[in-house]
């Protein structure tokens, strides 16, 4: 019986609870705008006085018409209340249904959110990850790069020294063979110049040498004759020894 009573209790304040927003729409309407509000007038703030308030009176009209209802009243009768206190008490537990409807659906809806947040969270973090390993290992391929073209410029440098340095002695050596070359030609020519200019000498000495002893010997006819005589003489002496020793 106790338990039924509580049940009953319990379902009459949910009522009373539910049934509240009706009692409040069911107030009377607020009365309407005098002629002077009506015929466009403006009034000043302080011409209306507090406690001729409309809205004023409307809410303390509502309050007053919840607390005065039949339901609250025959509630309060049977929990042993006064209206007054069980409007209260009914003005209380309708807060704390409200806020606990309000804390059921955050309940419900805030460990979705903050999954859906910490996932979030998660996947910025993962992709950050990502990011900064794809960046290192970019980081790690420019410097390798780099690292490869000092050492390609190294060598470069190196094989174009070493190429300069070929390239020098091959032209000191086509000059020394061109300047071998040519000391050889001059050499020959000079060679040939000095044959040459010998010969011509020689030739110019012997003319010099004929001509000067032709100016000087002077033979005559008588000469002549007397000279070949002796010379057929001598070899007419020569002919019978000749002769004689052969046999």
């Amino acid at each position: 019986m106790k338990i039924f009573r509580m049940k009953f209790v319990f379902a009459a304040l949910l009522a009373v609870t539910l049934a509240a927003p009706a009692v409040h729409a069911q107030e009377p309407a607020p009365a309407p705008a005098s002629p002077s509000l009506a015929s466009g007038q403006k009034l000043e703030p302080e011409a209306v006085p507090e406690k001729n308030n409309p809205e004023r009176k409307e809410a303390e009209g509502g309050e007053e018409a919840f607390r005065k209802s039949p339901s609250v009243i025959k509630l309060g009768h049977m929990l042993g209340m006064e209206p007054g206190t069980a409007s209260a008490v009914f003005e209380w537990f309708n807060a704390i249904i409200l806020l606990a409807a309000v804390g059921f659906g955050l309940v419900k809806a805030l460990p979705k959110a903050f999954r859906a947040r910490t996932e979030g969270i998660q996947k910025n973090i993962v992709e950050a990850r990502v990011a900064t390993e794809e960046a290192k290992a970019r980081l790690s391929a420019v410097e390798g790069r780099l690292s490869k073209l000092d050492s390609e410029i190294a060598a470069l440098r190196s094989e174009n020294e070493k190429a300069a340095a070929e390239e020098e002695v091959r032209i000191h050596a086509q000059a020394e063979e061109e300047k071998k070359r040519i000391l050889e030609a001059a050499e020959q020519e000079i060679a040939a110049a000095s044959a040459a200019a010998t010969r011509d000498l020689r030739a110019y000495a012997a003319e010099i040498a004929v001509d000067r002893a032709a100016s000087q010997l002077n033979i005559t006819p008588e000469d002549d004759r007397i000279l070949i005589e002796s010379f057929a003489g001598k070899l007419s002496s020569v002919k019978p020894g000749a002769e004689g020793s052969r046999n």
